[in-house]
């Protein structure tokens, strides 16, 4: 079963845990305008996808903003939802009971723990195009063909993690799977916060492990330190910037989190293999909005 709304701008709705988990039913939400606002009250989780300006998300334990071309899936928790400037965006929500069902009933493959994994993806064409048509399809009260095709995509993602999963610390796949979700919580915070100074000590507690087992861990999964995922977050934030702000190059280090100028312009050419100014002059000035923000 799929429930639809629509939000038009400076509209809000408040989603219950509690309306959907009845019929085990998925919520499909388009937001379209300036500010309008989605509250989940209650334990629902599920896809966030902009199409079109940012997308304001505090869910999952992690606030940040989503661009067009990036989506984002939340386990199932409170949180809230406010569409930025000329924003258009689409959710895909429900219960852990909503989203067994639809992931036990779309997929081809056997999964262990039919639950969607905490993470930030970039958003392929075909997920976008999938998604639009599933928002469409709701509309009209004939999502089903729609939804199987959106959650296939999904599925697709979630096997992204499989190799990660494994290489976690633990006896079981139950247990290596757990680990992996508390460390891709601190990830998600590390993507969204990336320009904030943040020290293992902090992150290790969120992920519940001292220090030194946090880093093993995470280590072990992502192969790579949490240090170098957080400057590899900034540097990909800042080659957004250059692409989509006016900010001078000087200002965009310094919002992506590198107060050290020389080396941000060393770790970019690295990372990039241009100059962050070559970049800029690449990037059409049509797309270099002021309004664009930062996240």
């Amino acid at each position: 079963m799929i429930v639809s709304h629509q939000l038009a701008s400076g509209s809000s709705l408040v989603l219950a845990a509690h309306a959907a988990s009845a019929a085990e039913a998925l919520t499909v939400v388009v937001g379209g305008g300036r500010g309008c606002v989605l509250r989940i009250e209650g334990l629902l989780g599920g896809m966030w996808l902009p199409l079109r300006g940012r997308l304001q998300l505090g869910a999952g334990g992690t606030d940040g903003v989503l661009l067009p071309g990036e989506v984002r899936i939340t386990e199932a928790e409170a949180g809230a939802a406010v569409g930025r400037g000329n924003a258009v965006w689409i959710a895909l929500l429900g219960t852990r009971a909503a989203w067994r069902k639809a992931l036990q009933g779309s997929t081809q493959m056997p999964l262990t723990e039919p639950l969607l994994l905490p993470t930030w993806h970039v958003a392929s064409r075909t997920l976008r195009r999938r998604a639009i048509a599933l928002a469409r399809a709701a509309a009209r009260g004939c999502a089903e063909p729609a939804l199987q095709a959106v959650v296939e995509s999904l599925f697709d993602l979630q096997e992204a993690h499989a190799l990660a999963i494994e290489r976690c610390p633990g006896r079981t796949h139950a247990q290596r799977r757990q680990v992996f979700v508390r460390l891709q919580r601190v990830r998600n915070y590390l993507a969204a916060n990336c320009h904030l100074d943040v020290d293992n000590d902090r992150l290790a507690r969120m992920a519940s492990y001292s220090p030194w087992h946090f880093i093993r861990a995470f280590r072990a999964a992502y192969e790579q330190t949490p240090h170098a995922f957080l400057i590899d977050q900034r540097l990909q934030r800042a080659s957004r910037l250059l692409r989509s702000s006016a900010l001078a190059v000087a200002e965009i280090a310094l919002a992506s989190g590198f107060e050290n100028r020389c080396a941000f312009s060393r770790l970019f050419r690295q990372r990039f293999g241009v100059t962050a100014g070559a970049l800029r002059r690449q990037a059409p000035s049509s797309a270099r909005h002021p309004s664009r923000g930062a996240r």
